[in-house]
């Protein structure tokens, strides 16, 4: 790697962030993919799908898979409480909700403040990290939404939403 190289990546990711908790950690996706944040609401089972695919709801019409965030970071799944809500994120064209524990704030973060996500070695996949950002004296983990699910569980995600 050149020289420079690195810091130039991690300076594109500077901006809005919204910031969710999940377990210890906290979170952050792109504001420019959130579509917006709803309240936990009836979620329709959708048989032999991963355990992480919650299901759908049905959101003003439209047909909306979810997916709990700690389930799919292999996380203990915890009981729901009135923090717990689910963000609607847009993911190649496809509306997906996220339940996550809490949702915090939304974060500017500048281009300085941002550092490539570590490599932990082989085995471990942090591709779905853009960046690790600081604010406030905290760490807030910053997610490529779209890197999340792989290709194939966002066509499943899209087979249910038609």
């Amino acid at each position: 790697m050149v020289a420079g190289e690195g810091k130039k990546e991690v300076m594109t990711l500077e901006g809005k962030y919204l910031t969710f908790i999940l377990g210890e950690e906290i979170y952050g996706i792109e504001i420019l993919k959130v579509r917006e944040i709803i309240g936990l609401m009836d979620i329709t089972n959708v048989p032999q799908t991963p355990e992480y695919m919650k299901g759908v709801i049905n959101l003003r019409g439209k047909v909306i898979p979810v997916i709990d965030l700690r389930l799919k970071f292999t996380m203990q799944e915890e009981e729901h409480t009135q923090e717990t809500c689910v963000i609607v994120v847009e993911v190649e064209g496809t509306s997906i909700g996220i339940i996550v524990d809490s949702v915090s704030e939304v974060s500017d973060i500048g281009g300085k403040d941002i550092e490539e996500a570590p490599s932990f070695g082989q085995g471990i996949d942090t591709s779905f990290i853009m960046g690790l950002g600081k604010v406030k004296e905290k760490i807030i983990i910053l997610l490529d939404i779209e890197t999340v699910l792989s290709a194939e569980e966002l066509e499943m995600v899209e087979q249910m939403a038609k």
